[in-house]
């Protein structure tokens, strides 16, 4: 029997939002926010530890806070795989004059709309080939839950990417949990009811 794919958003990262940057300034951000791991206090929801300790295969980004997710959400009691294949779809900084200064957040907001419009400087993932890997990160989960459940902890706009392309290949997401925060997750069969689900977060 088919087991389900799960994909989670990892917890809430070490590293402080509450600040204003110009839109350089928020590439230097972004690259400590992949750096970082979780903060000290975060703990996984109960649903999700029983989730993983039920999956057969555990899957994270090599991102350090999808490992730290990963790590808690199965109690530090199993290897977990890491792969780059599962890291979040790029945020290039946009092309903003340097006066304008904004939140980190709204920074991601900004850079996926033009990400999502085609702005990738040399050398980041376009959009296009992003949905690329997104196809075969699709299949290998497909490929994982022909053993049993597989679990993946990830990050928040490829999670909603994986969403579309697991609905488009006649998955059925069957529950949603915690909308698109930190420690969200969805469970997705074959068949069955549908979950509404909106556009994901901007990023992370």
């Amino acid at each position: 029997m088919t087991g389900r794919i799960i994909t989670v958003r990892h917890g809430r990262p070490d590293l402080s939002r509450e600040l204003t940057i110009t839109a350089r300034e928020y590439g230097d951000w972004w690259a400590r926010y992949d750096a970082s791991g979780l903060a000290p206090e975060e703990r996984p929801p109960e649903a999700l530890v029983r989730l993983a300790k039920a999956a057969t295969t555990v899957l994270s980004s090599t991102l350090p806070r999808a490992i730290e997710t990963a790590r808690k959400a199965t109690g530090g009691t199993r290897t977990v795989p890491a792969d780059p294949i599962f890291v979040e779809a790029p945020l290039p900084p946009p092309p903003f004059p340097g006066f304008l200064k904004l939140r980190p957040g709204q920074w991601g907001v900004v850079s996926r709309i033009f990400w999502i419009l085609g702005y990738a400087p040399a050398g980041v993932e376009n959009h296009r080939e992003t949905w690329g890997r997104v196809a075969t990160i699709a299949s290998r989960l497909e490929g994982h839950a022909a053993e049993g459940d597989v679990l993946l902890c990830a990050h928040g706009y490829l999670n909603w990417m994986i969403h579309r392309r697991l609905m488009r290949e006649g998955w059925a997401c069957v529950e949603h949990d915690g909308g698109n925060h930190y420690w969200s997750w969805r469970v997705y069969e074959p068949a069955g009811a549908k979950c509404g689900v909106g556009a994901a977060a901007a990023a992370e």
